[in-house]
């Protein structure tokens, strides 16, 4: 059964993406948020080309062939269009056969810890810490990841001691009373991570999140060689051969791919198999309340190699405005859990009044 049409709605931060078959099945998903303007343009113009007239039901073969035949164009933009292709047709498969993704992929819906997830680094400590408290209270968290360090900071930090401050107040709140995570986005050197790493462990934390330049795979191995605190990276990462080499030089301890960045859930899949096949947690990157967050809660839910937790941002919609009315029934955290959605597909529906106001563009078999 051939894929016919191929519709994108975007914004600059936001890409919803239809696939329509020849027999009039749909489904949706999304490209990668952050210029998702411009990854519906790639999805129109070096994904469309080749998904449409495909078999709907050929993803592993569509998923092989594209970045083959764009083989010059081997960065993250093709994959975020990639992604919409692929998110759409897994909607598509739960939608003819009346289940989840979670459930195609062989899991079961259900309640799904979360761990809440700071996307700031112009909060003070203490503040941080006050409302990660309120939020405790409200949602029943009983795991938060804080930023640390100053993004690609080459080891400045994002005012002088806010990292150790950080670290100590996240301690002195919740040590031993839940689970304490950071996320440096790149910032050190390989020196100053493992310093910043054994402090870390001697305050309890268990997740050191990005500590080196991604892209300095030996840098990274470096301080994951050095240390006890789990290390965990690879959000950035899309091509698969990458992966490979990172997991098997085991240059983090728990692989995080970002099923936007890479590609789609059938992309993350192969990086989930590399976490099985290595001993290592697969625990992807799902860092704002965009589709990403529920395709990774079909993910984990049904995985082996599924970490504890599936990351949930909590950046309400004053600090993030984008996320707002864009589908239903939005995830809504109750006793540190998030419900994997259990209606066919996604079991979320895309907000008509979103889509009116979005950029619209076509792709269809002639």
């Amino acid at each position: 059964m051939k894929i016919t049409k191929i519709e994108t709605f975007s914004t600059e931060f936001v890409g919803f993406v239809r696939v329509t078959a020849e027999d009039g099945s749909q489904g949706w998903g999304q490209v990668s948020t952050y210029n998702s303007d411009i990854s519906a343009k790639v999805l129109h113009r070096q994904v469309a080309p080749y998904a449409l007239g495909w078999d709907a039901f050929d993803l592993d073969g569509l998923m092989r062939i594209i970045p083959e035949r764009e083989h010059k164009f081997p960065g993250a933009y093709l994959r975020r269009g990639m992604a919409g292709v692929d998110t759409a047709l897994w909607d598509l498969y739960g939608k003819r056969e009346g289940k989840s993704v979670c459930e195609l992929l062989g899991g079961t819906p259900r309640p799904f810890r979360v761990y809440a997830s700071s996307m700031r680094r112009d909060i003070t400590p203490a503040d941080e810490v006050e409302r990660l408290k309120r939020l405790q209270g409200e949602c029943g968290y009983d795991a938060f990841k804080v930023r640390i360090g100053s993004e690609y900071g080459h080891d400045v930090d994002e005012w002088p001691g806010r990292t150790e401050e950080m670290i100590g107040a996240m301690s002195a709140a919740f040590g031993g009373k839940a689970d304490l995570l950071a996320d440096a986005n790149s910032c050190f050197t390989p020196k100053r991570a493992i310093e910043v790493g054994r402090m870390m462990e001697e305050k309890g934390f268990c997740h050191f999140e990005e500590p080196c330049p991604y892209w300095e795979l030996e840098w990274t191995k470096e301080v994951a060689d050095a240390l006890d605190i789990d290390v965990t990276g690879g959000e950035q990462d899309c091509d698969l051969a990458h992966w490979r080499r990172m997991a098997g030089m085991h240059a983090v301890d728990v692989l995080q791919p970002d099923i936007l960045y890479i590609g789609g859930i059938h992309r993350t899949l192969h990086v989930a198999e590399l976490a099985k096949k290595y001993g290592m947690a697969c625990t992807p990157h799902s860092a704002n309340l965009g589709l990403v967050t529920v395709f990774s809660l079909h993910l984990m839910g049904a995985i082996e190699s599924a970490g504890p937790y599936v990351e949930f941002s909590i950046e309400d919609f004053d600090y993030y405005p984008w996320q707002k009315d864009l589908y239903d029934p939005f995830p809504v955290a109750r006793d540190g859990k998030v419900e994997i959605p259990a209606g066919p597909g996604w079991g979320v529906e895309i907000r008509q009044d979103w889509l009116e106001r979005a950029q619209y563009e076509c792709s269809e078999l002639d």
